[in-house]
């Protein structure tokens, strides 16, 4: 049985679906591109706002037409959030909370199907039992690094969300925060570090609120990076998403101690969701900070790793933002100097508290703040490439350039082309210097 992947919204559903794929491949499942009329194709849906989920659905829409004898998987958050009627395409509507169950129910329904059309032969048959075998972690049953020609690996540590933002639907869709136990998370990081993986990102739906449900927190999961005797890979770790308001005192300090004789280090990289640069739109959206205390965190942060990428997610239109507040959203992330932003409209999701909110802002309005954000994005964007002309950037090179060379990612996360560098430095942590950039991308020649 032939099965493709679809994957819209965020890293943590990049690692859901990875998840879902290789209990599926242990199962005796052949993974295939969308476009290889597959036996079964599972689209991993984003709810986060209203045009993630129409974007579902227009997906939805295109493979049932494109592939009508395929069975067709709804899941992630758009499933969780929603109900099976509302998708009527998808032969199957599961959210991904248990994804055992979810590939017990794929498996079970694609060879229901099957047998109705011709026999299965013996040869064909699959594991449609949720047994040991189909349950390994993703660590364990993980293709090697040779096989995905992958140099980073994520690890989603933490699921779900309690904050309730008056804009977000993802705490009904992901319930409350739930962690992954820290003998797991070791576990997951020497499997890793026994594939040859340089690079390892923590993930999660609030990576912050990490062990609040298990008396731990974000500290013990990076202080198991520091067992030098089991680690030989793994050189660097990346932080997903983080919420300002629980990057505590304690939390930076183990940032700025991160520094072991492995010679592991934190990534000078933090995503920092911001959604408004205006105290009182931050206010209404329900968040936990106010702009002033987030402009001090990233000085913190930046003093403390000089050099430092701050990326971030805004959100403009949100309801009753006048034209002052978005002025003063765009004059705080002009004056922050963001690496790279994220820049979307809201949209209204029924059942959020903005939804029932006087102000609704009109979407002519919406795209023409959403237009000037992402030009301010991309004018920040290109400063801060710009800026690295001259540095010595540790690059990890992934993959060939067309152009020639090898690209990759500094530690601060600037795409590097490094003209010189050849096969053999894939994988390899190399030192680069910047001789030159433009909007997208740093150009760099290896530095001895």
């Amino acid at each position: 049985m032939t099965v493709a992947f679809v994957t819209l919204g965020c890293k943590v559903n990049q690692v859901d679906s990875d998840t879902l794929r290789q209990r599926l491949e242990a199962a005796g499942c052949t993974c295939v591109s969308p476009e290889s009329t597959p036996d079964v194709l599972v689209i991993n849906s984003c709810a986060v706002t209203a045009e993630s989920e129409r974007k579902t659905r227009q997906k939805l829409r295109h493979y049932r037409a494109l592939y009508r004898d395929c069975v067709l998987v709804l899941t992630g958050c758009a499933a969780q959030a929603g109900k099976a009627n509302d998708y009527p395409e998808a032969d199957l509507v599961m959210g991904h909370r248990d994804i055992g169950a979810l590939s017990h129910e794929i498996i079970t329904l694609s060879c229901a199907k099957a047998s109705a059309e011709h026999p299965v032969s013996s040869g064909e048959a699959l594991d449609a039992s949720p047994d040991e075998s189909a349950n390994r972690t993703r660590a364990q049953c993980a293709r090697t690094r040779a096989q995905c020609a992958r140099t980073r690996a994520h690890i989603k540590i933490e699921d779900g969300c309690d904050r309730f933002c008056a804009y977000c639907v993802i705490p009904h869709a992901r319930g409350p925060v739930r962690s992954m136990p820290l003998d797991a998370i070791k576990r997951e990081i020497a499997a890793l570090d026994a594939q040859g993986f340089r690079e390892v990102v923590l993930v999660g739906i609030n990576l912050a609120a990490y062990g609040t449900d298990l008396g731990c927190g974000l500290c013990d999961a990076l202080a198991l990076f520091s067992d030098n005797e089991l680690l030989s890979s793994i050189k660097r770790v990346r932080l997903g998403s983080l919420e300002p308001d629980l990057l505590t005192p304690q939390l930076i300090s183990t940032l700025e101690k991160f520094s072991f004789c492995a010679g592991i280090e934190i990534c000078p990289h933090f995503h920092i969701s911001l959604q408004s640069g205006c105290g009182s739109t931050l206010k209404r959206m329900g968040r936990h900070y106010s702009a002033e205390e987030y402009f001090s965190l990233i000085k913190r942060l930046r003093a403390l790793f000089p050099g430092a990428a701050v990326t971030t997610d805004i959100m403009v239109g949100f309801p009753g933002e006048s034209d002052d507040e978005f002025e003063a959203s765009l004059n705080f992330a002009r004056a922050a100097g963001f690496a790279k932003m994220h820049v979307f409209p809201y949209s209204s999701r029924p059942g959020t508290a903005a939804a029932a909110m006087p102000g609704q802002i009109p979407r002519a309005v919406k795209r023409a703040r959403a237009k000037k954000m992402l030009a301010l994005a991309a004018e920040c964007q290109a400063d801060f490439l710009y800026s690295q002309i001259g540095r010595v950037l540790e690059v990890l090179p992934e993959e060939a350039h067309p152009a020639g060379g090898m690209r990759g990612y500094s530690a601060e996360y600037a795409p590097v082309r490094i003209t010189d560098a050849g096969p053999e430095a894939q994988n390899q942590i190399v030192p680069a210097r910047i001789v030159s950039a433009s909007a997208d991308h740093c150009v760099g020649a290896l530095s001895q």
